[in-house]
């Protein structure tokens, strides 16, 4: 991780780069950290990092180990799973509103397309944490060309964990073209205006996802 610059926002800048690191598994599930760990690698004094670590274990995404010790915990294929199932309602839900404001949005629409054509032109060798960059962004322009606030609202505490979980099934390359074959698929019926159509295939998507998710780590999970 590189050291970062001593700005105002200094917590906020520590949280996001510890977040960043758990997600591509920099520091991987079952990590021991230390603040003073942290604090170095970072380039920053401890207590920036202590604040960055409660809001994590807040989160659920590091728990407590040992004294001034955290652990990276794992990911729960069933608590994964019902993310994804509350996540497909909402991506359904989503995806039906931007279709029937695809074509008086020109704004969100567009949005929406940039989105799409930053996805194509990944590649095999795009790095992981971009690939969730893109596959994140694309599903918040749906959000937003819905029109409704509180979707972005009610999934916003879950996208750490939702990350996560893409990194998971991200980085095998087969699932990377399936799922921006998916994407296509949704995007086409919202910007044709067809409601019941992206709403049927983003929450197809979703469940996919999930499923694979799920059957990914358990799998993992043997493994070890």
């Amino acid at each position: 991780m590189i050291p970062l610059d001593p700005l105002p926002n200094l917590i906020d800048q520590v949280y996001a780069r510890i977040l960043e690191a758990i997600i591509d598994r920099t520091l991987p599930p079952g990590r021991r950290i230390t603040q003073s760990e942290l604090a170095e690698k970072l380039g920053v004094s401890r207590q920036p990092v202590s604040h960055a670590l409660h809001l994590l274990h807040r989160q659920g995404l590091v728990a407590e180990s040992g004294r001034r010790g955290f652990e990276v915990t794992e990911l729960d294929p069933a608590r994964i799973r019902q993310l994804y199932e509350v996540r497909g309602a909402i991506d359904a839900l989503a995806a039906r509103l931007a279709a029937g404001r695809a074509k008086t949005d020109a704004a969100g629409r567009a949005q929406l397309e940039v989105a799409l054509e930053a996805g194509r032109a990944t590649r095999e060798d795009t790095p992981l944490a971009r690939l969730i960059a893109l596959d994140v962004d694309f599903h918040g322009a749906i959000y937003r060309l819905a029109g409704n606030p509180a979707i972005e609202e009610m999934i916003a505490p879950q996208w750490p964990h939702m990350r996560r979980s893409m990194a998971t099934v991200l980085a095998e390359l087969d699932y990377r073209g399936s799922a921006w074959s998916e994407h296509e698929t949704i995007a086409a019926q919202i910007l044709a205006g067809n409601a019941k159509a992206a709403e049927a295939a983003a929450l197809a998507h979703a469940q996919t996802a999930g499923r694979m998710t799920e059957e990914r780590l358990k799998a993992t999970d043997k493994a070890a």
